[in-house]
């Protein structure tokens, strides 16, 4: 997407490690108890989903502020704790700028001169004071604009701008597919490829028109009603749960490791192969 991270990330799944990794790595055993028993609130040496669910939430948050602390020095320039929008356009687009001509016939002119235009347009909806210069607050917005109410109309409308190929304001099955799947000439669709039509004609094309207005694309990427901390917590716990009693042991994570590692809990998952004193 733009600014810098996608609005919609995807989660990873991961399989199992086998068991003896477990034996061949002792000290990175301890360290992950001491993760596990971060993520016990309650100390009782029971995970339960909703314990599961909050770290998600947490450390969620923490990477997106990370994230944005770690860019910040490069767009500052200044040094007065906030981002212009000049700011932002010189240090991304700067060179672009100065030297069209380099541009001119390359793939990236096409690029750059659909971003900057995007960019100022989110720039400025994040931009809640309308000063064209935004805070840490603002500028969090403006990088991840799927985590901000006021940002939501952005990250539908960009959806809407990366996959209706043919411009006509709407995404119809063939456009909804071709972002998911590159078809080979004359070969055949796999079967998930197969049933994402049929999500696409019974879940997503909810007035059966053949297509998504901005309407159906915000209900798809935006539900109101789906929680995906709460969706990833209740995943990880039923493939670890292994005597079905909707909690886990310290043991039923850690052989699960992997898995949790390349979830969304995690780099969510990053963050469990990280130091975690400070969290």
């Amino acid at each position: 997407m733009t600014g810098g991270e996608g609005p919609l990330p995807t989660a990873k799944r991961a399989t199992c490690s086998p068991p003896s990794f477990r034996e061949r790595n002792p000290r990175k055993r301890g360290s992950r108890r001491k993760i596990v028993d971060r993520i016990d609130n309650d100390g009782d040496g029971f995970v339960t989903t909703e314990e599961l669910k909050t770290w998600i939430k947490r450390v969620q948050k923490r990477y997106i502020f990370d994230n944005v602390a770690k860019v910040w020095k490069d767009y500052d320039r200044d040094k007065d704790d906030k981002i212009s929008w000049e700011e932002y356009k010189q240090a991304t687009y700067g060179y672009y700028l100065g030297n069209p001509a380099e541009f001119h016939d390359s793939s990236d002119h096409h690029t750059f001169k659909k971003m900057l235009p995007r960019d100022e347009r989110r720039f400025k909806a994040a931009d809640l004071d309308g000063d064209l210069t935004a805070t840490r607050e603002e500028f969090t917005a403006f990088l991840h604009p799927e985590e901000f109410e006021h940002m939501k109309e952005i990250v539908v409308l960009e959806t809407l701008e990366d996959i209706d190929k043919n411009g006509d304001g709407f995404v119809d099955q063939d456009e909804y597919i071709a972002d998911m799947f590159s078809h080979e000439e004359n070969g055949p669709e796999p079967d998930w490829v197969l049933s994402e039509r049929e999500q696409f004609n019974e879940f997503r094309d909810l007035n059966k028109d053949g297509k998504l207005d901005k309407d159906e694309i915000r209900h798809w990427i935006l539900p109101q009603d789906y929680d995906h901390a709460q969706a990833e917590a209740r995943h990880l716990v039923y493939e670890s749960d292994k005597n079905k009693d909707e909690k886990l042991t310290k043991e039923e994570i850690l052989e699960n490791w992997n898995m949790f590692v390349g979830s969304q809990a995690t780099n969510y998952g990053e963050d469990l192969t990280k130091n975690h004193d400070e969290l």
